[in-house]
């Protein structure tokens, strides 16, 4: 029996594209770099990704893709480099102020709140991720916020989920699920951890990561079947 949920934030409970797409608009808008149109913005995209999956694998430090990400699409845009430091920390206040939920996934921790524990643990920012979750109201859910830069070490570390294990209580790993739409992020994670993995994977996208996943859903209320076996 699963008695205990670890969710992921971005991209999972809450839609990430969304805060992505207001938070880069409003930054081009304060910092007058004109306008980001959609094209830029999917190019960047792919530029945030790459630079996060290098993380992941320990190819970089944090700092390093926060400024990093903005420095290279502002070089490939023709837009002042020297303004990727500010930008950045703009961006990471403007990343909270817009909350778009996942098919309702406020609803759903509120209604699993009785079931099983519940605890984010998210490789954001502490000022874009305590932004996020205090103006979606899921800090007031939840029973525990793990962020990677207050732990010092990032997802899919095995380090990461040492230290939500040993402070969330006494489970076995079989009781654990971890729920995330990253394969390379929260599968993995979930898989160095020993505990069970969920694949939000509302897109139907290929598993081309070879991760191994215990249970898949396209909608979030899914996971309510797999709580009941």
């Amino acid at each position: 029996m699963i008695k205990a949920v670890l969710w992921d934030i971005d991209g999972t409970l809450l839609n990430f594209e969304a805060a992505e797409k207001a938070a880069i608009n409003q930054c081009f808008a304060s910092q007058e770099m004109g306008v980001c149109t959609d094209e830029m913005l999917e190019r960047y995209t792919k530029i945030n990704r790459k630079y996060w999956e290098a993380l992941e694998r320990g190819e970089l430090t944090k700092p390093e893709v926060l400024i990093g990400r903005f420095v290279e699409f502002f070089e490939s845009e023709g837009l002042p480099v020297e303004k990727a430091e500010s930008f950045n920390e703009e961006y990471q206040v403007r990343l909270g102020d817009t909350v778009v939920f996942c098919d309702n996934g406020y609803e759903l921790v509120k209604k699993l709140k009785v079931r099983v524990k519940q605890v984010a643990v998210t490789n954001g920012t502490k000022v874009a991720q305590d932004r996020k979750l205090k103006n979606s109201k899921l800090d007031t859910l939840l029973d525990g916020i793990f962020i990677s830069d207050v732990l010092g070490v990032e997802k899919p570390n095995k380090e990461f989920f040492d230290i939500v294990l040993k402070e969330i209580g006494d489970y076995q790993k079989d009781e654990l699920l971890i729920v995330g739409d990253s394969l390379t992020s929260d599968m993995k994670g979930g898989n160095n951890a020993g505990i069970l993995t969920c694949w939000y994977n509302p897109k139907k996208m290929k598993n081309t990561k070879n991760e191994h996943v215990d249970f898949e859903i396209e909608n979030l209320w899914e996971l309510e079947q797999i709580l009941e076996k």
